[in-house]
């Protein structure tokens, strides 16, 4: 089901690699300037231990590390010299790459963004995270929705970053608009490992696609992140995992026919299908209202829960952060 963990290529299939790099410490220009090449050198040797490998994914804060840090001297942007160096790799070891960088934002706090670059060096997809995991990140939430790509070999692909994971919705939305393959990066440290594992698995079952995660790994003095690379087939099963190994390259074949085969052949367990054609055995075409009450509350923007007035904490004050005075702003269509 692996191609021996991407050590082969079979019709149909495309091999993506997941490498587990190094947490490192950035503070300064001279060490985002460093942190970037050691990417672009796990690029290469990702393609010499690897040959198939058509698609690199690297961990979020690959060049940025653990600091949190949003001095506008190590802050990125898409016509910066790390984005250069991410399109000149890929271009020139034919391969797509996912990167992360931490992105000026004229709005505000900056944004904590992926970027997937093509074999040719060009920017095909451009994701904002959208839910920062707070209290801890200071980032501005990403206001462009989840976006669908396509990506190597023509499969159907999504990025989410992170905490976004935990979230079913995010999964089910990437899913809804046609992603047959979930891409995931974290800076996730040792104590997400079980809760990575569940949502990993149970976003790829209950939306029939394939999962692929990526966490750091190593540590920076202070932090130790935990690695673990995890693809995870539709059915909800790990095909391969990683360790806690810093620069650890961990690689599978991924057959996407399978999913497309699934979504449009199976009965029981069709979830992304019967999620909005409830009870088509019994009505015609099955239901297909809106009957939970969190999605309408989000639509009016009156979303409650209802522990909502007992909750302590609903600002970043806790790890240091000033209490926010900024407005969200979104670009998506109403």
């Amino acid at each position: 089901m692996s191609g021996l963990g991407g050590l082969n290529k079979t019709t149909g299939g495309i091999v993506i690699a997941a490498v587990q790099s190094q947490l490192l410490s950035v503070k300064t220009p001279e060490e985002l300037a460093k942190a970037t090449q050691h990417v672009c050198a796990l690029v290469r040797q990702t393609k010499t231990a690897y040959p198939h490998t058509d698609l690199i994914l690297f961990p979020e804060y690959c060049i940025h590390g653990l600091s949190m840090a949003i001095d506008d001297s190590i802050m990125c942007t898409l016509d910066g010299p790390e984005i250069a160096a991410f399109k000149k790799v890929c271009k020139e070891q034919s391969v797509w790459g996912v990167f992360s960088i931490m992105e000026k934002n004229e709005l505000g706090n900056p944004w904590n963004s992926g970027i997937t670059i093509n074999d040719k060096g060009e920017i095909v997809d451009y994701y904002r995270k959208m839910h920062p995991w707070i209290p801890v990140e200071p980032w501005y939430p990403g206001n462009r929705g989840v976006s669908v790509f396509e990506g190597p070999g023509g499969v159907q692909m999504s990025l989410i970053i992170c905490h976004d994971g935990m979230f079913p919705e995010m999964a089910r939305e990437a899913a809804y608009k046609g992603a047959e393959v979930l891409l995931r990066t974290a800076g996730y440290t040792s104590p997400i490992k079980q809760s990575w594992e569940i949502t990993n698995r149970s976003n790829a079952f209950c939306n029939l696609m394939f999962t692929v995660s990526i966490a750091l790994a190593g540590t920076d003095g202070t932090l130790r992140s935990m690695g673990q690379a995890m693809f995870v087939g539709p059915e909800g099963s790990i095909l391969e995992q990683g360790d806690g190994t810093a620069d650890g390259i961990f690689a599978c074949e991924i057959q996407v026919d399978e999913v497309r085969k699934k979504r449009r052949e199976w009965g029981v367990e069709n979830n992304l299908y019967q999620f909005g054609h409830r009870g088509y055995v019994a009505v015609k075409g099955g239901a297909g209202d809106c009957p939970y009450t969190y999605m309408q509350d989000l639509m009016k923007g009156e979303y409650k829960q209802v522990e909502d007035a007992d909750v302590g904490i609903k600002d970043g004050q806790v790890f240091g952060y000033a209490a926010p005075a900024t407005e969200f702003v979104s670009e998506m269509k109403q």
